[in-house]
């Protein structure tokens, strides 16, 4: 069935990050990075918005859910390396830097990746 335009208008808008990933098509079988969307031969690891450590602390229980608890986006190692090395507190990782967005609102982040993206 066709939505009307004004539902497709409605329609919150995807990040660019987002859509570059889903309109990456691979050949060799690889994921694209959801950060800096490099196509490594090593390929992607995953990366917890909450961190696993943090899943039994009543503060995070009480304010996520299950699925978003368990929830996770691939990237490449040099960012996930960086991501933990600029935020190595995994409570504030969980707090602060729990989707693709706010990692990106963190300057230190957002430079890296920006940096990171250009060398293929």
């Amino acid at each position: 069935m066709h939505q009307s335009a004004s539902a497709e208008a409605s329609r919150p808008a995807e990040s660019s990050v987002v859509a570059r990933y889903d309109a990456v098509k691979v050949d060799c079988g690889h994921k694209p990075c959801q950060l800096c969307g490099r196509v490594l031969k090593a390929g992607t690891t995953e990366h917890h918005l909450i961190p696993r450590r943090c899943h039994r602390n009543k503060w995070f229980k009480k304010r996520f859910s299950r699925e978003e608890m368990h929830r996770t986006i691939s990237i490449c190692r040099d960012c996930h390396r960086f991501i933990h090395r600029v935020v190595p507190r995994e409570k504030e990782l969980g707090r602060y830097y729990n989707s693709i967005e706010r990692l990106l609102d963190h300057s230190q982040i957002r430079d890296f990746v920006a940096w990171v993206a250009k060398r293929r």
